[in-house]
């Protein structure tokens, strides 16, 4: 090839690169944590969406405490609520439990199933997930659709 030619589609690859605006380049997902894909897999979630959601909820920190407004209290790097404390005692998993990030996976996936159970495989059953508040369920689901069009999962 002719050094002018080659030239001049490395100029026009620099142009292209600069001409696409920043909102179309998909953003690198944050690294998994080991057993995401195990705790997903073992409750039969998708784990896209467990990624995404400990991403909203956490920024993938595992040792997250949060005190909300309305007194509860999430916790672990998928935010479990406190209001599941009772439910989770009874298969003797305990709060100070869920600062162990694949024990708050395990949970986070059987919390997810929980939901998809009452309303299937759907994003109602994603924004079920935080909240059964209709305007909070769907405000939550749009978040964890745009972080996985904003990882380039899904293009919708």
């Amino acid at each position: 090839m002719r050094p002018l030619t080659c030239a001049l589609r490395a100029l026009a690859a620099i142009v292209a690169f600069c001409v696409v605006p920043p909102s179309v380049w998909a953003a690198p997902p944050p690294p998994a944590p080991s057993c995401l894909f195990e705790a997903a897999n073992f409750h039969q979630v998708n784990p896209w969406i467990l990624r995404a959601i400990i991403w909203q909820e956490t920024k993938n920190k595992p040792m997250t405490i949060v005190r909300n407004t309305d007194n509860s209290v999430d916790v672990g790097i998928a935010g479990i609520n406190s209001i599941h404390f009772d439910d989770l005692a009874k298969h003797g998993v305990a709060p100070r439990d869920l600062l162990d990030t694949c024990t708050n996976l395990y949970v986070s996936a059987w919390h997810l199933k929980n939901q998809m159970k009452r309303f299937g495989n759907s994003w109602k059953a994603v924004g079920a997930y935080h909240s059964k508040t209709p305007s909070k369920n769907v405000q939550y689901a749009r978040t964890i659709h745009a972080i996985l069009q904003d990882w380039g999962v899904i293009s919708e």
